[in-house]
């Protein structure tokens, strides 16, 4: 069987000195296989690609069967998974921390939860839950201060301060990409901030400048993903030959391929 991930694995990730954890963010299994054989050793998926992918809403607590399955397809592979749990998909600790351990079981070695801007003492029992239940995964706790919020510097670090109290191994601010703010956040941090990667934002090279240790892509990739497909049909539409990279089907193919000895091998290991 796969040797299962321990928090100091994944942890390591986010402790190279200049050197952020890129973490691409992967919808289905032939992108994050297409993902792991460019080299990612760590892998998330997107709460929003999730969601669309099933015709629902992203955040309202609708798909975590949804959520699991995509784990339980991805678990097994040879990189380090980290999944988008939204906000445990409950308001209750002990039936997030049952999803954590069902999510570990899986094979993820992180969990990605937000805090919606909800009150900051429910997601800090919610990581004391997960941590207690199953101290080996990686909790990433979000706050939604800037993503939803006016980015109040204060709030944002008493909300931080919180969750890494209650447990949290890393913390997360989507939305935020104002340079010194960042760098003030990451002096004032003992866990490792993670930042959402934005265009216009801050590159990786400056993000690593500043201190940051984990650089997630969200549902950037996803979303590219149909802008692409939207251009390659408008392309053909206008009688023109579709730009970009197109895997071949040979190649396609070939990552179905090497998950089912994946499996196998697991199943016979």
């Amino acid at each position: 069987m796969t040797p299962q991930p321990t928090v100091t694995t994944f942890a390591g990730l986010h402790h190279r000195p200049g050197e952020p954890l890129l973490l691409p963010n992967a919808w289905d299994h032939a992108s994050a296989a297409a993902l792991a054989a460019r080299g990612f050793r760590a892998i998330g998926t997107s709460s929003l690609a999730v969601a669309a992918a099933a015709g629902l809403s992203d955040g309202a607590g609708a798909t975590r069967e949804h959520t699991l399955s995509l784990a339980l397809t991805l678990g097994s592979e040879p990189y380090l998974l980290s999944v988008d749990a939204e906000d445990g998909f409950s308001r209750d600790p002990g039936e997030v921390a049952e999803l954590a351990r069902e999510l570990w079981v899986m094979g993820a070695a992180g969990i990605n939860l937000e805090d919606g801007l909800g009150p900051s003492d429910r997601l800090a029992a919610k990581i004391a839950a997960v941590k207690a239940a199953v101290p080996g995964l990686f909790v990433n706790a979000r706050t939604d201060t800037y993503w939803c919020g006016d980015g109040d510097e204060r709030e944002t670090l008493r909300r931080l301060d919180a969750y890494q109290q209650a447990g949290a191994d890393g913390v997360f601010v989507p939305g935020l990409t104002d340079p010194e703010r960042i760098a003030a956040l990451v002096r004032r941090l003992d866990a490792p901030l993670n930042i959402l990667y934005s265009p216009a934002g801050p590159t990786l090279a400056q993000l690593a400048g500043l201190g940051v240790r984990r650089v997630s892509l969200g549902s950037l990739l996803y979303r590219r993903a149909l802008g692409a497909a939207l251009d390659a049909v408008a392309d053909i539409a206008a009688g023109r030959i579709p730009g970009g990279t197109t895997p071949r089907y040979a190649e396609v193919r070939a990552l179905e391929r090497s998950v089912s000895v994946s499996r196998s091998a697991n199943a016979t290991g």
